[in-house]
C-alpha cells in the first residue's frame, strides 16, 4: 500500500479529519514545488516511514506527506502534472465556474461549458484509480472516446434550456427565474457526476486492486470499483451543485434586503461569493468519502474471498 492511502487510513478516519488535510493540501502554494522537491520529499517519507498507527506529531513529517497527497498519485507513485493536481483544481475551475454562470447565449454557453467539463473530465481521469492500465492503445482510445462524448453530452445539456428560451423567444419573469437560476444547479451536479462516471468506467468494468490491512494487494474487485467510482461522482454533483445553487440563493437574498443598493455592485458581491462557496465546498466534497475506500467482505466476489481470510478490505477511490 503506497505512503498517501496509509496515511489516509491512520488520519482521516472521520470528515472533520479529511476535511483539515484537505484545507491544508489544496494550498495552492504547493504547486510552486519543483519536481526534485516532490522527489526529495517521497524520499524522505519512504527512509522515515513508520506503520502510522498513530497520529503524527512531527510537523516536518506532516508538511511532507501533504506536499506528496497534493502531487503524487498513490496507484502508480507518478508525480501528477501541474494542471491537475488537487490544489490546482479550484484556481483553474473559478473563472470557468464564473463565466458559464453568467452566459445568455446558447452558442457561448455550450462553448464555456465545454470547456469547463474538458478540464474536470481531464483532472478525473488523472486523480482515478490506477488500476486500469491505459498500456493497451484499445483501451487509451476508449477512454478518450467516453471522455469526448461525455463532455460534449454535458455541454449539450446545459445549453439547453437557454436554446429553448431563445429560440421560442420565452421571455416570462417565470421562464427566466427557472433558466437563468434554478436549472443551473442540478445540471451541472448531474452532468458533473456523468462525466465522471464516464471517463472512470473502466474501473467498474475490469475493476480496481483491493488490499488487506497489511497493503498486501488480494485481487482485482469490479465492486469495489463500482463503489470508489460511484463515490466520487456523488462527491462531483455536490460540489458543483451547491457551488451554482448556494450563490443564487445568497445573491437574492442580499438584493431583498437591499444590502447593496446600486445594481452594479451586484457582480463582485457574486463574484466574491462563488469564490467563498467554490473554496469551502472542494473540501467538503472531497472529505466527504474516505481516500482510502473500504469495503467488506460480503462485498466482494467469491474469487477473491477464496484466497484470503480478511474481512476488511482497502482501495484507492480516487479523486
Amino acid at each position: 500500500m503506497d505512503a498517501n492511502l496509509r496515511f489516509w487510513r491512520a488520519e482521516g478516519q472521520s470528515f472533520f479529519q479529511r476535511f483539515l488535510l484537505w484545507a491544508d493540501a489544496l494550498d495552492p502554494l504547493l504547486l510552486l514545488k519543483s519536481s526534485n522537491e516532490i522527489k526529495r520529499t517521497r524520499l524522505f517519507i519512504q527512509t522515515n516511514e513508520k506503520t502510522l498507527s498513530e497520529p503524527i506529531q512531527n510537523n516536518q513529517t506532516k508538511q511532507a506527506f501533504l506536499l506528496s497527497l497534493s502531487s503524487v498519485h498513490p496507484d502508480t507513485d507518478k508525480i501528477i502534472p501541474v494542471l491537475f493536481r488537487p490544489p490546482a483544481f479550484m484556481p483553474i475551475t473559478l473563472p470557468l465556474v464564473i463565466i458559464s454562470s453568467v452566459q445568455r447565449q446558447a452558442k457561448r454557453s455550450f462553448f464555456w461549458q465545454f470547456v469547463f467539463h474538458t478540464y474536470t473530465t481531464a483532472f478525473t481521469l488523472v486523480n482515478g484509480n490506477g488500476t486500469p492500465k491505459a498500456e493497451e492503445y484499445s483501451l487509451q482510445q476508449k477512454q478518450i472516446f467516453l471522455g469526448l462524448g461525455a463532455i460534449s453530452y454535458s455541454a449539450c445539456v446545459g445549453a439547453l434550456p437557454l436554446t429553448v428560451v431563445n429560440r421560442y423567444t420565452l421571455k416570462s419573469s417565470v421562464m427566466q427565474l427557472i433558466v437563468r437560476r434554478l436549472l443551473p444547479a442540478p445540471l451541472f451536479g448531474l452532468t458533473s457526476a456523468f462525466t465522471v462516471a464516464m471517463v472512470r468506467s473502466p474501473e467498474f468494468d475490469k475493476g480496481i486492486e483491493v488490499m488487506d490491512k497489511n497493503g498486501k494487494v488480494v485481487g482485482v474487485s469490479k465492486k469495489a470499483g463500482e463503489k470508489a467510482v460511484m463515490e466520487t461522482a456523488l462527491s462531483r454533483a455536490v460540489l458543483f451543485g451547491t457551488t451554482f445553487f448556494l450563490p443564487e440563493v445568497l445573491v437574492y437574498c442580499v438584493q431583498r434586503a437591499r444590502f447593496v443598493k446600486n445594481p452594479r455592485a451586484l457582480g463582485p458581491v457574486r463574484l466574491c461569493v462563488v469564490m467563498s462557496v467554490l473554496a469551502g465546498m472542494l473540501p467538503v466534497s472531497f472529505s466527504m468519502f474516505p481516500q482510502c475506500g473500504e469495503i467488506k467482505r460480503e462485498d466482494l466476489e467469491p474469487e477473491i474471498l477464496s484466497s484470503t481470510e480478511e474481512t476488511e478490505f482497502f482501495y484507492n477511490r480516487g479523486i
